[in-house]
């Protein structure tokens, strides 16, 4: 599969802000995975070109292949891929990005941006992308994980930093209950990564 930018049914792009656009799209391990795929596609169809980083926990929910599928690009799963192809080095997808976005943004993926810890790929791209491009976070967990103090103390050091949250939206949870916790939906990380690239 080649790199272009998928168009629209007329051979137009979208005349939105994310056209042309190089999308940084990080994926941590979480049941909102799923919702992810349907943003990959709407970013796509907005006319921007999307690259997909993902974890090995998000391995477990969605195949790479999905994401090579929506995109037409190739996916990253590891930080020694820069090996076969500097392309794929941490530095070079960071360095073309104009936005990244983590979606969904677990717990885990909070903490070690809050900490400075790289020991993955999705984590060694969030920190090496600061002063290169906005970043979004799409948050996604437990509600007792999302109201703990360490997430709390996290996501106010991220927002300090400038990296920009949207969501966790309420309602009923993979984890059978209820409240605080839930991903926003795709249509609404797509407004928020518009509005992001229209400042």
């Amino acid at each position: 599969m080649n790199d272009a930018v998928e168009k629209s049914p007329k051979g137009q792009a979208a005349d939105t802000p994310l056209a042309g656009k190089n999308v940084l799209l990080c994926i941590t391990g979480g049941i909102a995975c799923y919702k992810v795929a349907i943003l990959a596609s709407r970013l796509v169809q907005a006319g921007s070109a999307v690259s997909v980083a993902m974890t090995a926990a998000a391995e477990r929910f969605v195949t790479p292949l999905t994401f090579q599928t929506l995109t037409g690009r190739r996916v990253y799963t590891s930080l020694w891929q820069a090996g076969e192809d500097f392309d794929s080095h941490h530095l070079s997808l960071t360095g073309s990005a104009d936005l990244m976005i983590i979606a969904p943004a677990t717990a885990d993926i909070m903490a070690k941006m809050a900490s400075g810890i790289a020991d993955d790929l999705v984590s060694t791209l969030a920190l090496s992308v600061h002063g290169a491009c906005p970043i979004l976070i799409a948050p996604a967990m437990n509600t007792r994980m999302w109201l703990a103090p360490p997430t709390q103390d996290n996501l106010a050091r991220l927002k300090r930093w400038g990296v920009h949250v949207i969501g966790p939206e309420e309602g009923r949870l993979a984890c059978d209950t209820t409240g605080p916790g839930r991903m926003s939906e795709p249509e609404e990380i797509l407004a928020a990564a518009t509005r992001i690239l229209r400042a």
